[in-house]
């Protein structure tokens, strides 16, 4: 997916539908010149709506369309007729979009699931026919009630892309190289820092059937939590994963020292990411004989599992595969 075409986030101005005019109607027919009130009700305004679709994998579509109005509800009118109702808008967002109202940050509803509808605005109630107003007292009501406003407002959605396995590492840390030898993805690959400027996806098949889905995040650096490098731009992207799969090369100076920053990241972001499961892997390892290894090892954490890999070489991929897959479904 081209940089310029993966959009995260977006603001929209959104406005359901008035509702219809109830209506004050009599009835009239040869031979009955003064029947009783007959007016029907008014429709409703339309809504605004947002409905789930896993085809979609960003908010262009969204980006230069600022402005989303639903259409008022139709009149009541003679013989108890309702008048229609507002024609809904229906928003298609990608899975794992986020809406929250721009000038409160008051959370309104997130889309998960294919198909999920919510309503964002509801349209304005149709307003009743002189029908409901007879009485006793008033057989001849000479009043409809108006329809109900419609209601408006700024709306932020955000996307945080939903993924099984979300991978975390510095720059260069080889997780766009990863991701392009386990899946199909074709994320793009250089050695200079800040590759990958988006959220790459990858279906990654696991013996037969079985597969699940890897994100690739773009790099995270000293001080991403308060806005440095890409920021916060895309640590939200890491909140929806279900584990995180952090890589540390091995050429890096202190590999313990490296994972430990990218934790102290992801605690300052958001502190219920550090209850997510995880797997530290040391990527580039044939450049490492056996003796290295050992020696890194005794320094990485102990509280976390850890595996050396070689995207280039092979080692202990599907080793990789296996044990990401048995956390998923522990």
């Amino acid at each position: 997916m081209s940089d310029n075409n993966f959009i995260d986030y977006v603001k929209i101005f959104c406005a359901s539908g008035k509702g219809g005019a109830g209506s004050a109607h009599f009835y009239r027919a040869r031979g009955i010149p003064k029947g009783g009130p007959d007016g029907g009700d008014g429709g409703r305004g339309g809504h605004i709506i947002l409905e789930g679709n896993d085809q979609m994998w960003t908010l262009l579509h969204l980006k230069y369309k600022k402005h989303i109005k639903a259409s008022i509800g139709g009149g009541g009118s003679r013989n108890d007729r309702h008048g229609a109702d507002g024609e809904d808008v229906v928003i298609q967002v990608p899975l794992g979009t986020l809406a929250k109202s721009d000038e409160t940050g008051e959370f309104a509803c997130e889309i998960t699931e294919h198909g999920q509808r919510v309503i964002l605005l509801p349209g304005g109630r149709g307003g009743l026919g002189n029908t409901h107003f007879k009485s006793a007292t008033n057989q001849s009501p000479h009043f409809g009630q108006p329809g109900e406003l419609g209601q408006e407002d700024w709306f932020i959605l955000e996307l945080k892309v939903l993924a099984d396995v979300g991978l975390v590492g510095f720059p260069n840390a080889g997780k766009s190289t990863l991701l392009s030898v386990i899946s199909a993805a074709k994320p793009e690959i250089a050695d200079y820092p800040f590759t990958t400027l988006v959220p790459n996806l990858g279906v990654v098949q696991h013996r037969g059937y079985n597969s699940f889905i890897v994100a690739d995040i773009p790099g995270i650096i000293e001080g991403a939590s308060e806005g440095k490098g890409l920021g916060h731009r895309f640590l939200r992207h890491i909140e929806r994963n279900s584990m995180l799969l952090f890589l540390v090369p091995a050429d890096a100076a202190d590999h313990s020292k490296e994972y430990d920053i990218l934790m102290s990241e992801l605690a300052k972001y958001n502190p219920d990411l550090i209850g997510k499961k995880r797997l530290l892997t040391i990527s580039k390892s044939d450049i490492l004989d056996d003796e290295l290894k050992a020696a890194i090892a005794e320094t990485l954490p102990k509280d976390v599992p850890h595996l050396f890999f070689s995207s280039v070489s092979g080692e202990n991929l599907q080793e990789l595969k296996d044990r990401l897959w048995a956390s998923l479904n522990d």
